[in-house]
């Protein structure tokens, strides 16, 4: 039995990944859409560009903190691998530190520049706070921090089947 932490954490990584899925997704609609209403019908619409850029930030932070929880992050070893393991092991909780700190600073200061932008529109869409644009932010950064901490408690957990179900359905059927 999983503890519940890890319970919590397998459904924040499934909500990461639904909302970067998610973004893409949308992303791959409205690009189309504004070269199409651009270079066909000779009217740009003037939606397209900010919505994808906010989606793409939303795919990149929110992503990536789903990434980090998968093992599918960048991660250069080269330095550490001809380490013996004791200092490897050191490095590794120095490497769990700085990320916590890097994780509460991008939480703490894109909350903060969310707060502060609240207030303020964008020109081609007057509705939309200028705030909305950075959520993804000190979400995508909570998201991590949480994930850093579930590494930091209880190990990786890249190999578990909710982070590779492609690779155990997969091996499911060839068998």
């Amino acid at each position: 039995m999983d503890p519940f932490f890890i319970r919590l954490c397998d459904r924040l990584y499934l909500a990461c990944i639904w909302l970067a899925g998610g973004a893409i997704f949308l992303m791959s609609l409205i690009i189309p859409w504004g070269v199409f209403t651009r270079y066909v019908l000779g009217t740009g619409s003037q939606w397209p560009e900010p919505i994808a850029i906010l989606l793409m930030m939303v795919f990149t932070f929110v992503g990536a903190a789903a990434a980090y929880r998968a093992g599918a992050h960048i991660a250069v070893t080269m330095l550490t691998d001809p380490l013996p393991p004791a200092l490897r092991g050191a490095m590794a909780v120095l490497v769990n530190l700085l990320m916590v700190l890097i994780c509460g600073f991008v939480a703490y200061y894109g909350t903060r520049l969310c707060m502060e932008t609240w207030n303020q529109s964008i020109s081609e869409l007057s509705w939309l706070p200028v705030g909305v644009t950075y959520a993804a932010l000190p979400i995508g950064g909570a998201a991590t921090l949480v994930f850093v901490i579930e590494r930091m408690i209880f190990g990786s957990q890249a190999a578990r089947g909710i982070v590779r179900y492609e690779e155990l359905n997969d091996a499911e059927k060839a068998a």
